[in-house]
């Protein structure tokens, strides 16, 4: 079999992909074992005769690792600075929902997260500010499990010992979220490549999907899109919201 660095110049090549998990070489490791091919090249020969084989390949890349409260610095950034600052906004214009979307949620952790750390750190301080969430994936199995909203100890250890005590029950080995956390928060199946919720949202949440696995060129694309997606009228804090990404950045370096 080709060395790992065949394997992730390959879906590179293939797929709009600058940053390929090892999980995903071990995945089209055994796809080839299925399919008796020998070789990469076995494997692109295959592509071009079978075109419903792109789809497998596609859903084979998918990334499901994802935790509650995953790179603290970001969250510790939006705690301090962004929230409270859209929270402010939000106030002052006519309708007082703060509109969040987590793109790429998978299992959902961030949106809890989100969800979490909103209503036990800054609901008192904005009590007249209404938090609603959006939770897209591309993965329906992923979102069947952020419907049910249980988890294995494994995805909780980073949080806040406060945030597990308040916000879940323990159900057997596992934790569930309370209902209180599950409220003005919806999940929709979606591709964010193809499809995008309406909106508009005054936060988006997309760094662990496009800007740290899609290729440059798609990354451009895609920002243009969620663009679209912004609250009218918002989109000229861009210089803000660099500054705001570049400190969390630098928070979790």
């Amino acid at each position: 079999m080709a060395p790992e660095r065949e394997y992730i110049e390959f879906l590179q090549a293939v797929l709009p992909f600058r940053k390929v998990r090892g999980q995903v070489i071990k995945r089209l490791k055994r796809r080839l074992k299925a399919l008796h091919l020998q070789d990469l090249a076995g494997y692109a020969a295959y592509l071009d005769t079978h075109p419903a084989e792109w789809g497998v390949l596609d859903a084979m890349c998918r990334i499901s690792v994802s935790r509650f409260y995953r790179d603290k610095g970001v969250f510790a950034t939006l705690r301090e600075t962004v929230l409270p600052e859209l929270a402010e906004q939000v106030r002052a214009s006519e309708v007082p929902v703060l509109r969040c979307w987590s793109a790429g949620c998978a299992s959902e952790e961030e949106a809890y997260t989100l969800h979490l750390l909103w209503h036990l750190c800054l609901a008192e301080p904005f009590p007249d500010i209404q938090l609603e969430i959006t939770a897209t994936d591309v993965d329906p199995h992923l979102l069947e499990r952020a419907r049910q909203g249980r988890y294995p100890w494994g995805s909780l250890k980073d949080l806040p010992p406060r945030w597990l005590e308040v916000g879940f029950d323990r159900c057997g080995a596992d934790y569930v979220v309370r209902e209180a956390f599950r409220e003005r928060l919806w999940f929709a199946a979606q591709d964010i490549r193809y499809d995008l919720p309406p909106g508009p949202f005054h936060l988006v949440m997309c760094r662990n999907l496009v800007f740290t696995y899609f290729a440059e060129p798609v990354q451009r694309v895609i920002l243009t899109r969620i663009a679209t997606r912004l609250e009218p009228g918002w989109r000229g804090h861009g210089a803000a919201g660099a500054m705001t990404v570049q400190r969390a950045r630098s928070a979790c370096a």
